[in-house]
């Protein structure tokens, strides 16, 4: 499916998030997090819809890769909004992210899942021919295995019609408060003072989610 094609809700992905989205990405990572459930992540050919993330609110975050201020492998992370931020992680998989809070304060929403759209059959080649649909981008790895995302990534402006990764909104709404799961981020040290704050937010009853839905989820 081209960027400018249909999706599967049967609407037409095409429409830059730069006017929409600018505005909203200079805000809190946990007030942008569940904006961002919907809309649709693209590069080349492929392309999913968001339906899972997670927020990190750098310096104000002891989980956040930016907690103990900039470094090399984090400047990203205080750029300006709508950048993208692509960590390698555990020296197995990539993960991506998107930059949310003005320029040079730290904060991301790590993208979780998707819904793939288009590209199916070269996220299979990627990632594995015999894959399920909805093992596609099941987890932040394996969504930047599918969509073939690593560090060369790194920085590039989602909200740029020119960038080779775009965040886009085909006019799907975030989900409604009954469609909506929350619960604690995934895999965090249970030492960590904000480890069990709710900034995980997801479609409630998606197959694409890279968790079943838990106990203390709620809408």
């Amino acid at each position: 499916m081209s960027v400018h094609g249909r999706g599967h809700s049967g609407r037409r992905v095409g429409a830059p998030a730069s006017g929409r989205l600018a505005g909203l990405l200079a805000g809190d990572p946990v007030e942008v997090a569940p904006q961002l459930l919907n809309k649709v992540l693209v590069h080349g050919a492929t392309s999913g819809r968001i339906v899972e993330v997670e927020a990190y609110r750098g310096e104000a975050d002891p989980a956040s890769h930016a907690f103990r201020g900039p470094t090399a492998r984090n400047r990203t992370m205080f750029g300006r909004p709508g950048l993208l931020y692509v960590y390698f992680s555990y020296g197995m998989h990539h993960c991506c992210n998107v930059v949310c809070w003005p320029e040079r304060r730290a904060g991301a929403v790590l993208v979780r899942a998707l819904l793939p759209l288009g590209g199916i059959d070269e996220m299979r080649r990627r990632r594995h021919p015999a894959a399920r649909e909805d093992e596609l981008c099941s987890g932040p790895g394996r969504l930047c295995q599918a969509l073939g995302l690593d560090r060369a990534a790194d920085g590039a402006d989602l909200l740029d019609a020119s960038s080779p990764v775009r965040l886009l909104d085909d006019g799907v709404a975030p989900p409604l408060v009954l469609q909506l799961g929350i619960s604690p981020r995934v895999g965090i040290n249970p030492a960590l003072a904000s480890s069990g704050e709710l900034w995980r937010f997801y479609v409630r009853g998606d197959r694409n989610l890279s968790r079943r839905e838990p106990a203390t989820s709620r809408g």
